[in-house]
């Protein structure tokens, strides 16, 4: 895409990096994350507006700490250090980064001094999150501390001169009171960035690529019916019209009632040209003994491909396959220096020899953002805030052997978890809420006999953007109502248990 103004934010490993990206987001200004392996050289030939150093778990003092080329400091782009980045800029400019032995972590009070861009304005009293061992005991030379907490004479810093700023503490997280206000004086006041990153401007430019990009050649879009493959397909429609086709796969490995759901959406009352090609039994085939997660993916990812690749034959060899694909999406497929968690099937499980051109509109924008568009573009409200659900669909939610009969029965579960979560009032408000069914079975007691089934256990999660998620507190009533449902509807099942593992350490989906 191309934007009206750029921030980079380069990535020191930090746990806050994607919130970084999204806060700058938020007040409207387009950004994207580096790695901090890209050379400045590059970062400056994409002529961004401002440069960002993202925080990170290391120290300065440790051999191979990550750093950055100094001609970052003199290439005349305002730059904002962040917590790590903060002590970066101190320790390559001259000043003084020591091991204090005391760290600060959490809530802290922050002491505004003097004169500041950054705080101008604001209280001189205010409360920040701080999280680090390291201190700045003395700035470089030129700059003037601007705030200071009871344990770190260092707090902040800037040479308005030179365009440099940085803060100890992370005004990305919302636990910082004023967090939003310092990165909003950094962008419009240091960067001079105007507000025009917006839902319209969004759409303009990516329907503007679309065109460009496709031409007047046919395209077809993988719709899932979920929210993303649905903006994306909205998104196509736009720019070029007619030379869409919606391909709809029915995998077999759907939610109860999902295939009929699509149906009715996209081909009656969007009057989308719609395929829908029913291959469960391929599906089912591909993966039977297939158990690994890995190869589950890209099994199932290889076979969307070719059916893909079929449909757009029998419609004429359409060259352009649109998908849905997100920003968090390419980082857990190990996009850029991060490690591959899991191959997203519309990542890292695409076969090398696939015949099309992808069309993603949506490749560098966070699920909220995608939700945004989806309103503007006028999506009905049952799409737009429909909870995730993975591509390979149920395949990562049945741990284990593949087989109709486990289907059927996680299915099932899957649907009372839906309608318990949407009675409670809850669904809007859970980022996802689904069942899980493991490779095991356990032993219980039902009318008195000795029962062997399966387990379901219970997945909900609260989060932004998925890169980072809480497990959900649901009241105790509605797990009660949950589990008396499943155990007593869902033939097979004796148990019921609830993850309360939170991302990181886990990951949302089991597999």
């Amino acid at each position: 895409m191309t934007h009206e103004a750029l921030v980079l934010v380069v990535d020191f490993g930090a746990q806050y990096a994607q919130l970084i990206a999204r806060r700058v987001r938020e007040a409207h200004v387009y950004s994207e994350i580096v790695p901090r392996s890209t050379p400045v050289a590059d970062m400056l030939a994409r002529g961004p507006d401002a440069i960002i150093l993202s925080g990170g778990p290391a120290s300065v003092h440790v051999d191979g700490a990550p750093s950055i080329d100094p001609a970052i400091y003199e290439a005349g782009v305002p730059l904002l250090g962040i917590c790590y980045g903060a002590q970066l800029i101190a320790r390559d400019l001259g000043g003084e980064v020591a091991r204090t032995g005391q760290g600060e972590y959490g809530r802290t009070d922050l002491h505004v001094e003097g004169s500041s861009l950054l705080f101008a304005e604001q209280p001189v009293e205010q409360v920040v999150w701080m999280s680090h061992g390291d201190s700045i005991t003395r700035a470089p030379a030129g700059f003037t501390v601007t705030a200071r907490t009871d344990a770190v004479p260092v707090a902040a810093f800037e040479d308005r001169d030179r365009g440099i700023y940085a803060v100890q503490f992370h005004p990305e997280v919302r636990h910082t009171e004023r967090g939003q206000e310092v990165l909003k004086a950094f962008l419009y006041d240091a960067a001079g960035c105007p507000p025009t990153w917006t839902n319209v401007s969004i759409i303009e430019h990516a329907v503007a690529e679309i065109r460009a990009q496709v031409g007047r050649e046919r395209v077809i879009c993988g719709l899932s019916g979920g929210v993303d493959s649905a903006v994306a397909a909205a998104l196509v429609h736009k720019a070029v019209g007619d030379q869409l086709t919606c391909v709809f796969v029915d995998t077999g490995l759907l939610r109860r009632g999902e295939a009929e759901q699509v149906e009715q959406t996209f081909r009656e009352q969007f009057e989308i040209d719609l395929v829908h090609v029913k291959a469960a039994d391929r599906f089912l085939a591909a993966l039977d003994d297939v158990i690994d997660p890995e190869r589950k993916r890209k099994t199932i990812g290889e076979l969307f491909i070719r059916v893909f690749e079929e449909a757009a034959r029998d419609l004429g060899d359409a060259r352009f396959l649109v998908q849905g694909t997100l920003y968090p999406d390419i980082v857990e497929s190990g996009g850029g220096d991060n490690a591959n968690i899991k191959s997203h099937h519309n990542v890292g499980g695409l076969p090398d020899d696939m015949q099309f051109e992808l069309v993603e509109p949506l490749r560098n924008l966070f699920k909220d953002e995608v939700r945004a568009i989806g309103e503007e573009l006028g999506l009905p409200e049952d799409i737009v805030w429909r909870q995730p659900f993975p591509g390979p669909g149920l395949a990562v939610r049945i741990v284990g052997t593949i087989t109709r009969e486990r289907i059927e029965i996680l299915q099932h579960a899957d649907a009372i978890v839906t309608e318990e979560i949407k009675r409670a009032g809850l669904y809007r408000d859970i980022w996802q809420s689904f069942a899980v069914l493991p490779a095991v079975r356990t032993v219980g007691v039902m009318g008195d006999d000795r029962t062997y089934a399966y387990p379901i256990v219970l997945r909900a999660v609260t989060s932004d953007d998925a890169m980072t998620a809480d497990w959900a507190r649901l009241p105790y009533d509605l797990l009660e109502r949950i589990s008396s449902r499943i155990i007593n509807e869902v033939p097979g099942v004796n148990r019921v248990a609830y993850d309360i593992t939170s991302k990181p350490p886990g990951t949302i989906e089991w597999e």
